[in-house]
């Protein structure tokens, strides 16, 4: 697919100091703290991170998923031209679906079980392209033989709990794609899947985000997948995103102790006899973040007179290239822990 000269400069996605706060009676948890990024079309984001990083919270932000009775969302979010933070929920209902779709970390809780997988592709392009129902069916039938699902006619008339874990999740993938979205959201996709059908699903999901031309964000704990499908790389830490650059860069040669602990947390690399080296401590509670830097409890190159006083800025390493920590000119000239050069390589070119 070939986009035109004068979109292709522009990005897809623009977030501009997006936050996101919970809100009860007993406390106010500051779940997504100042984040900013660009995704380009084509392009490819992973957005990586601990569990309670922030990361699922941003993807539902860009679709506006949050009860605005105990959530507080500011920033601004472009999407495709639209200002989803100003349209409104009858706009939104327009744009979600056919400008940005979601593939969510498990399809057994997100599809529908008392529908046929047919059905549930069906409806969404109904809803989206004011077509029949039985030119729905048809597209929902080239939609399963694009993700590859076997014997798709079949399938089409089964029930989620009838399929296996991969297959849901190729359904999922297809209701996601029914409308082709400009911008497709994956949310630990591939998390509750055995080692084989997680890779033949991100093989699927990198070769028709080439082929549709579509801009994704994707988010992983998981290193070696950002390494098998990004372009980009984001890693956020309590609601932060602490470094962001291209990913031969960030997994090559990171400059936050934060993707550093993660790199040297992984098995790729180490000795069969030796621990790994995890990262000390725990996640902060994000209801009581302390001044300086969030990491520096955790931190091994954390300097007390300067770390906990004040929050590092982001800093400019090179174009499109940006960290958070007041050392990291100095942890570049480091010899880079990663988590598997082969593959960073082979992607990254």
């Amino acid at each position: 697919m070939t986009i035109p000269t004068e979109q292709a400069t522009r990005p897809l996605v623009e977030v501009r100091d997006l936050s996101v706060r919970f809100e009860t009676r007993d406390r106010t948890v500051h779940a997504v703290n100042g984040v900013s990024f660009d995704v380009m079309r084509g392009e490819v984001l992973c957005i990586i991170g601990e569990s309670g990083s922030g990361k699922s919270v941003t993807m539902r932000a860009l679709m506006r998923l949050f009860s605005s009775r105990i959530t507080r969302v500011s920033g601004d979010i472009r999407v495709a031209e639209h200002d989803i933070m100003a349209v409104s929920e009858r706009q939104l209902s327009d744009i979600r679906g056919s400008t940005i779709s979601m593939v969510f970390q498990e399809p057994m809780t997100a599809l529908d079980p008392t529908y046929t997988i047919g059905d549930q592709i069906a409806e969404t392009i109904v809803r989206h392209q004011h077509c029949s129902h039985a030119e729905a069916a048809a597209k929902a039938l080239d939609l399963l033989q694009l993700v590859k699902v076997p014997n798709a006619e079949r399938r089409l008339k089964a029930y989620p709990h009838e399929l296996s874990g991969g297959l849901r999740q190729r359904a999922m993938i297809a209701v996601a794609l029914s409308c082709r979205p400009k911008l497709l959201l994956a949310d630990e996709p591939t998390t509750a899947l055995d080692a084989t059908v997680q890779i033949q699903v991100l093989l699927l999901l990198r070769k028709l985000q080439q082929e549709l031309g579509m801009g994704v964000i994707f988010v992983t704990h998981d290193l070696g997948v950002a390494a098998q499908i990004a372009d980009k790389v984001a890693v956020m830490y309590a609601g932060r995103i602490v470094e962001y650059g291209s990913v031969r860069d960030v997994l090559l040669r990171p400059s936050h102790p934060y993707t550093i602990g993660m790199l040297a947390s992984t098995v790729h690399g180490q000795e069969r006899d030796k621990d790994i080296d995890a990262i000390p401590g725990t996640p902060p509670d994000m209801s009581r973040l302390a001044e300086g830097c969030n990491f520096a409890p955790r931190c091994r190159f954390a300097e007390a007179s300067l770390c906990t006083k004040a929050s590092p800025p982001p800093v400019s390493l090179s174009p499109g290239r940006e960290t958070r920590c007041f050392r990291a000119a100095e942890l570049l000239t480091r010899p880079a822990l990663v988590v598997s050069q082969s593959e960073v390589v082979a992607h990254a070119g």
